[in-house]
């Protein structure tokens, strides 16, 4: 069954507060490849500029994964889980976030399309990132959905 476009772009997806601990970052840095101690050393981190860990990128991807059901909104939207793939993600940093920062995560369905005469459905869902009022940075992710009842 197609995505309704209309009732994803009308769908409120709750907002996510996470707070940044240094063990998390320093793992993540770690499972991520990234070689540069100012992502895993304070001291390194503060020689650069930082008052305390970076966030690495691509970090903010993963907080959304904290809600407590973090495909909750492909499940209001009747997508099979099944049937997804993960098409695309893109980052817009306009601040660093540190250690010890509490961030404010809202998510929001900004584009619904469709492809292959309708075998593709494309959801489009962008995070804004936010430290009290001031916005960090802004995540797109997109999901891809075969549609079964389009023949291939």
């Amino acid at each position: 069954m197609a995505i309704d476009a209309e009732a994803a772009r009308k769908l409120a997806l709750d907002p996510i507060t996470v707070h940044i601990e240094r063990g998390r970052l320093r793992f993540f840095a770690k499972a991520t490849g990234q070689t540069d101690p100012v992502y895993t050393d304070v001291d390194a981190a503060g020689r650069a500029g930082h008052r305390d860990l970076p966030v690495p990128p691509t970090f903010f991807f993963s907080l959304e994964l904290e809600a407590p059901d973090p495909f909750a909104y492909l499940a209001a939207l009747n997508v099979d889980l099944r049937r997804v793939l993960h098409g695309e993600q893109a980052f817009t940093y306009h601040r660093p976030a540190h250690a010890g920062d509490t961030l404010t995560l809202r998510p929001r369905i900004v584009d619904v399309y469709s492809k292959k005469g309708g075998a593709l459905d494309f959801l489009v869902k962008q995070t804004d990132v936010h430290r009290g009022t001031e916005l960090i940075a802004e995540t797109q992710s997109v999901i891809v959905v075969r549609n079964p009842e389009v023949p291939q």
